[in-house]
């Protein structure tokens, strides 16, 4: 199993990114209009929360308890006003709640569109080295993760501020000395919020890798082929107790992730709750004093007392949500940097500043003294045993079909990856009818070579869906006549949702036979001018095998196609075969030409054919011959 992608010098590298806050809040920007409304609306709610309040000084000393009297007159109006603002408060916050919604939703979806639309751009190295659980986690966990911070945590943050502000400034208004004490130890505060803030960050950071790699391990082992693996192996109970054991240590990361600050908020918590006890005494001690002693103090009402503590109630909320929402920040920090992480890795396969659209072509295929290697290798160092491929000229006319032959590992595969770009040669060219594919447009590229694996790949969705990935405006007769020279209209005929039948996750509810015959079919619809078939038959039963080929004779026809041969069948029809060796071209010709030559060709053909023709009569009157099917006639 492979572990989390690091980049080596070659391939995708992360650049240092630019300050982490200034990207999150660029990723505001173009909703900054409705960030203004929901700001504007933020200050008009905050203000209206410190009215009340203020309000209260004037209910107990001008209308409850004033000289003569209550003053009804006043009381009702006050009543009313005091009635009115929290209803209007109320609807604004509402109305604040879903244009920050609406903003979060909106900066979630583009980040999470950027993400996507990044790692579709990846090169081929990026995802052979990467676990699709951990890729899956970014765009799901680590996304998911900022969602309230988007969403809620920023508006709190700045509604809390503009609250504290106005509560302090109210205040301030009715006692500075009672201020002084509530205020006593916000600094102190702010400073270890700082500190939770930093540990919770750590403990965050690795949480998410933790989720990635579970995400990893559920991805790889709950697939149909990891299910059957570890069925037939026997190994579920050694999948359940290594998932267990992530588990488990996932678990104890999220309870450290809580309980980190808890207590720091517990004491945030009775220590205003206590304050107003203490507001209490001081008042106590300012009125004894009369007004006379250094504090002053003497223009203290009972209303004002009142209003103070009511204030000092509404303080407390802001500067805790304020501290916490700052700890919950920089844990979400640690979200966003592994999200940025991916954004920042480098797209080295891209379309130049002036590539050109590719026409359609010929067919003409050249690699020009090619040079390739998996990992990065100095510029000066020519040793054949450094590098995947080495000096490789070859040329495939239009219409040619090209058997590519040689010992696993030779290079085969890397050969034909380097024509539709999956990978950028290091030094030489590729050319399609004298272009640099380097040159032209991936897309155009992409519409001129279609390609048959050993490994098809199927989605989990309908027939018609995956044959007409390449091309969605393909019609139902060409869907059908392309289905018809596959061999595989009369199958899909026999099921009952015909063309609207799911496959099945990769395609499991298909034979190996009709998944290759489906991609086959699939590729006839995208009609591509070169062909690339990279073992496409050398899983399949004979039966199935001999059907598939025939099928890929016919796609192969008028087409230039560069073949991974296993099967003499194939080299024996090639026009050209090329002989690699440690990636190297050691031979070429025809069957006939190599043979003669008596050299790799022909020890690679002895050892696998022995020289000549092999036949086995099956039990069901089949004549296999050189691997391919031969029915026995009447006469046999």
């Amino acid at each position: 199993m492979s572990t989390e992608a690091q980049p080596s010098d070659r391939s995708a590298r992360p650049a240092r990114p630019p300050g982490l806050v200034r990207r999150v809040v660029h990723a505001f920007a173009p909703y900054r209009t409705r960030v203004l409304i929901v700001c504007g609306l933020i200050v008009v709610t905050a203000t209206i929360g410190v009215v009340n309040p203020l309000l209260v000084r004037v209910v107990f000393d001008d209308a409850l308890f004033a000289d003569g009297g209550p003053n009804l007159s006043l009381l009702w109006t006050l009543v009313a006003i005091m009635t009115t603002l929290p209803l209007i408060s109320a609807g604004l916050s509402l109305y604040q709640t879903y244009v920050t919604n609406t903003i979060g939703q909106r900066v979630m979806q583009d980040l999470r569109n950027n993400l996507y639309a990044h790692l579709q751009g990846m090169p081929l190295r990026f995802f052979t080295d990467t676990r699709t659980g951990e890729i899956q986690s970014r765009l799901s966990n680590d996304i998911g993760g900022v969602q309230a911070v988007v969403t809620d945590t920023l508006s709190n943050l700045l509604s809390n501020s503009v609250t504290l502000i106005s509560v302090i400034v109210a205040m301030l208004a009715l006692s500075w000395q009672l201020t002084v004490l509530s205020l006593g130890l916000l600094p102190i505060f702010a400073w270890l919020s700082k500190r939770v803030g930093h540990a919770r960050r750590k403990v965050s950071k690795s949480t998410q890798k933790e989720l990635a790699d579970l995400s990893a391990m559920s991805e790889e082992t709950l697939s149909v082929s990891g299910i059957l693996l570890s069925k037939t192996f026997g190994r579920q109970q050694a999948e359940i107790e290594r998932y267990s054991a992530a588990s488990g240590r996932l678990a104890e990361l999220q309870v450290r992730q809580t309980m980190i600050g808890t207590s720091f908020f517990s004491v945030i918590q009775a220590f205003f709750a206590i304050t107003p006890v203490a507001v209490y005494a001081l008042a106590g001690v300012l009125l004894a004093d009369g007004g006379s002693g250094v504090l002053g103090g003497g223009d203290l009402t009972a209303g004002t007392i009142v209003a103070f503590t009511t204030l000092q109630a509404r303080l407390f909320f802001p500067i805790a949500r304020t501290l916490e929402v700052s700890v919950q920040l920089q844990s979400s920090l640690a979200l966003f940097e592994r999200v940025f992480e991916y954004l920042d890795l480098e797209q080295d396969i891209v379309d130049a500043d002036e590539a050109t659209e590719l026409g359609q072509v010929e067919g003409r295929i050249h690699y020009d003294h090619v040079w390739f290697a998996y990992e990065g290798i100095p510029d000066d160092v020519d040793t054949p045993t450094e590098w995947a491929l080495s000096d490789v000229d070859m040329t495939i006319e239009p219409g040619q079909l090209a058997a590519l032959v040689g010992p696993s590992g030779a290079g085969k595969t890397t050969l034909t990856y380097l024509l539709p770009r999956l990978y950028d040669v290091d030094r030489g060219a590729v050319r399609l009818d004298g272009h640099d594919v380097r040159d032209v447009t991936l897309a155009s590229l992409a519409q001129q070579i279609g390609i048959v694996t050993q490994e098809t790949n199927l989605f989990h969705a309908t027939i018609r869906e995956n044959l007409v990935y390449g091309r969605p405006d393909a019609t139902q007769e060409e869907i059908e006549e392309a289905c018809r020279a596959a061999s595989i209209l009369d199958r899909i005929h026999e099921l009952p949702d015909r063309f609207e039948t799911v496959v099945g996750e990769r395609g499991y509810r298909m034979s190996g036979g009709e998944k290759q015959r489906l991609a086959i079919a699939r590729v006839i619809i995208a009609d591509p001018r070169v062909l690339v078939l990279d073992e496409a038959t050398s899983a399949l039963d004979t039966v199935n095998e001999r059907i598939v080929q025939q099928a890929l004779e016919r796609l192969m026809e008028t087409r230039t196609t560069v073949a991974i041969a296993h099967r003499l069948s194939t080299i024996l029809r090639a026009d050209v075969i090329f002989v690699v060796d440690r990636g190297r071209i050691v031979e070429r010709g025809t069957h006939d030409e190599l043979l003669a030559a008596g050299g790799t060709y022909a020890g690679l053909y002895h050892e696998q054919f022995g020289g000549g023709e092999v036949e086995a009569r099956c039990a069901d009157g089949l004549l296999l011959r050189n691997g391919d099917v031969v029915r026995m006639g009447a006469d046999d």
